[in-house]
């Protein structure tokens, strides 16, 4: 398929052509009519679509769930070795608001706040002004007024929009950020800012 296509775009027509007139000659029972429907022409993921599994996913939601429980201790994660998808896995799976002892805790160990990846940013600083972890705000805005990018600054501005303080906050930083921001980038933050709470 690979070496056939190759350096070409194909139709989904040419696609299942190609499929009937190869892969499914010579494997039959590869994929039944109704299948290969839900996979093309149906959403989401089909009921036939094999289960991941990821034991380094699950070994974080392990690590989190004793974390969220008090049997274990932040500085006791044992993250030696954790690239950035199992950072965002444990940040995402935490719950949307927690105490400012956590997030301190979560803090003094990860330094969530001092870090340099806007993925984990964008997860990490929504989770303070959602728990009122006041102690990253002065990040939260270099954040926002150095990077510009829709992805990355929106949940930030979506969430400080949801508080009172949240919302003077986040019009003060965007004021200052809007001259470095893209036209569609600052017509978004405008229109986040605009809505009633």
């Amino acid at each position: 398929y690979f070496d056939h296509f190759a350096f070409q775009s194909i139709h989904t027509d040419q696609f299942v052509a190609y499929l009937k007139d190869t892969i499914l000659k010579q494997h039959p029972d590869a994929v039944t009519a109704k299948e290969l429907d839900a996979w093309l022409e149906q959403p989401g993921i089909p009921s036939v679509a094999p289960a991941s599994q990821s034991p380094r996913f699950e070994a974080v939601d392990a690590v989190r769930k004793r974390w969220l429980a008090g049997r274990i201790a932040a500085s006791d994660i044992d993250t030696q070795g954790w690239v950035t998808q199992e950072w965002l896995r444990f940040l995402e799976g935490l719950p949307s608001k927690l105490s400012n002892e956590k997030l301190v805790e979560l803090d003094e160990s990860f330094h969530f706040t001092a870090s340099h990846n806007g993925e984990i940013l964008m997860r990490w600083f929504p989770l303070a002004v959602r728990s009122d972890y006041f102690e990253a705000r002065a990040a939260m805005a270099e954040f926002l007024q150095r990077v510009g990018r829709r992805k990355l600054i929106m949940p930030i501005y979506e969430a400080l929009v949801a508080t009172k303080d949240g919302r003077v906050f986040a019009q003060e930083v965007f004021n200052k950020a809007r001259p470095g921001y893209h036209p569609i980038t600052t017509a978004s933050v405008e229109a986040v800012l605009a809505k009633k709470k």
